[in-house]
């Protein structure tokens, strides 16, 4: 999964942040197991933020993670991921941002692309959920959804069956 903006021009810093949530067979909604985001990873390494971004600046992909969905566990059955903005220096929404774009793909193909657009006047959002279907069998499916959210609130509630 990556993650691409461009840096502002001249108001608050934008921080976007990738985050993944990871939720047990026993618990697939609500609170998560744990997450993945800046500053932690996942206890068995099959999900890494291997680039983080605090400015957009540079070129090409801000923010990096991969996911190696068939070495989780089988306890874990499903996994959301979202988007965040960090709200330090006032608040900022995807439409604040330019040049926003995620992309999800599976080796060199991609899966699914999204520029935020929909979601404009959020300040978080998921982006898409995979759902363990057998022991070695994950589907995904697009599930942009916007929230008006700092990232530790988003954190709470991006796990909500839609």
């Amino acid at each position: 999964m990556s993650l691409k903006w461009d840096p502002s021009s001249g108001g608050p810093v934008h921080d976007l942040d990738i985050i993944a949530a990871v939720y047990t067979a026993q618990a697939p909604a609500g609170e998560p197991a744990y997450l993945v985001h800046f500053d932690s990873r996942s206890p068995d390494g099959t999900i890494t933020l291997s680039r983080d971004s605090r400015t957009g600046l540079g070129l090409g992909i801000d923010e990096s993670m991969v996911l190696e969905l068939n070495r989780l566990a089988p306890a874990y059955a499903r996994v959301v991921v979202g988007i965040a903005i960090q709200q330090g220096g006032g608040r900022v929404t995807f439409g604040d941002v330019a040049n926003t774009a995620v992309f999800v793909k599976e080796g060199y193909e991609e899966l699914f692309r999204d520029d935020f657009g929909a979601v404009r006047d959020a300040t978080s959002a998921t982006v898409v959920e995979f759902t363990r279907q057998g022991p070695q069998t994950w589907t995904y499916r697009a599930a942009v959804h916007g929230y008006d959210a700092d990232p530790e609130a988003f954190t709470r509630s991006m796990g909500a069956l839609r």
